[in-house]
């Protein structure tokens, strides 16, 4: 019978002893659950934090909206003279007034669309309509702007388009911000195209194959709309083709001349993913940009709409 180790050799030594090959792990307060859990609950507070952030600043530009308002109804009434003439200096000075209010609430707008997205308080409201009179109505809001930017701006009804559910007011703001950024980048009589057709998108299937091979939906009549606008600006560099979608992004080269926080094309993700749709950009520096985005014909529940796009 083996005479069992001296207490006062160490544990190592005792396991040596024993012919243990593998000495014994001792567990320290430095282990991975504790770390772990440490990343987690720094993690939580940090989107707690965004949260209580974004909400704070939503509130504000909510705030200024109802002053902004009235300053630029006050502009308006001026502009109008039915409060008294005015020279051309003084016309020129509450037009540049005008337009810089204009833009200032545009920021406004886009900031608290996008505080809703952001914190998932966004709620889609389906209603069967025709595409083609929603597009129509948001050519006809624009085409004020785009002539006076010197651009034009064209649209023709696609007859293959049926009536089918989709929220009006997603989609048109959607467009609105697809159209605004073109309308920002296409130089002095250049052109913008809005495009809708009828479209098979083949999805991957959510469920794994039992065969192990994976497959893509059988289609024999389109499930999707998709729509483009198109313009003969100067072009996004391909290395930013994703980026262009993330939050207060702008082109390193329109920085200098670009207006806006960078938020357009970043609302128009969320929306579109909220309809359970995808949204994309094929573009060559020089060539111009096509902005395409699909909606799905049949409404999608509970759609993801932060984080990456999944086709």
């Amino acid at each position: 019978m083996a005479a069992s180790p001296d207490k006062s050799i160490s544990p190592q030594i005792s396991d040596q002893l024993a012919g243990n090959d593998h000495p014994r792990r001792e567990m320290t307060e430095h282990s991975d659950e504790p770390a772990h859990e440490d990343v987690v609950q720094e993690l939580t507070q940090l989107r707690e934090r965004f949260r209580r952030t974004t909400n704070a600043l939503a509130s504000a530009a909510h705030d200024l909206k109802t002053p902004l308002s009235i300053l630029n109804g006050y502009i308006e009434l001026l502009q109008s003279e039915k409060v008294g003439s005015m020279n051309e200096k003084q016309r020129e000075i509450l037009g540049d007034m005008h337009s810089s209010g204009q833009r200032l609430q545009s920021f406004i707008q886009d900031f608290l669309a996008f505080s809703v997205l952001e914190t998932g308080e966004m709620k889609m409201k389906y209603e069967t309509a025709d595409m083609n009179a929603c597009l129509s109505e948001v050519c006809r809001i624009w085409s004020h702007r785009f002539q006076e930017r010197g651009l034009a701006l064209y649209f023709l009804a696609n007859d293959k388009l049926t009536k089918f559910a989709f929220d009006g007011a997603k989609i048109q703001r959607t467009i609105s911000n697809l159209l605004e950024n073109a309308s920002k980048f296409t130089p002095k009589g250049g052109t913008v195209w809005l495009h809708a057709e009828p479209y098979m998108w083949e999805r991957r299937a959510a469920a794994k194959p039992t065969n192990g091979e994976r497959r893509r939906q059988n289609l024999s009549a389109p499930n999707s709309v998709k729509v483009s606008v198109s313009d003969t600006g100067p072009g996004i560099p391909a290395e930013y083709h994703i980026e262009v979608f993330d939050d207060f992004f702008r082109l390193p080269s329109s920085e200098s001349q670009a207006e806006g926080m960078g938020l357009g094309l970043a609302i128009a993700r969320r929306l579109v993913q909220g309809m359970g749709g995808k949204i994309w950009v094929e573009s060559e520096a020089g060539a111009g940009c096509k902005f395409s985005f699909l909606v799905p014909l049949k409404p999608v529940v509970n759609a993801q709409v932060r984080g990456k796009q999944h086709e």
